[in-house]
């Protein structure tokens, strides 16, 4: 066993006489291990942007909900009513009335 470590160690299966075969199978890990580490890279980068995207939606729905409340405020009848009297114009002291009209056959 210590002489198949030693052997490992010092490299001798890569020159070896089935060589070939080792190497390809190196290859074929540091393939798979360049692979992971891309596939794990482009998972991160998705997390981060996910979080991005999160904190950007919660941005803007924050300041849905303020412009939401500022016209809300802005409809109501006793802002109209100050808004309107700013420019000289008074609430009528009597209600509208409906006008019916028969039509003539």
């Amino acid at each position: 066993m210590r002489k198949g470590l030693l052997d490992v160690l010092k490299g001798k299966f890569l020159v070896s006489g089935d060589a070939p075969k080792n190497w390809l199978f190196l290859l074929f890990t540091s393939g798979l291990a360049a692979l992971m580490i891309s596939s794990s890279h482009q998972a991160d980068k998705k997390v981060h942007e996910i979080s991005e995207l999160s904190e950007e939606v919660r941005a803007l729905r924050s300041e849905f909900v303020m412009h939401r409340q500022k016209l809300q405020q802005l409809k109501l009848e006793s802002s109209l009513k100050h808004t309107v009297a700013e420019k000289g114009l008074i609430p009528s002291e009597f209600p509208p009335q409906k006008i019916k009209v028969k039509s003539v056959e």
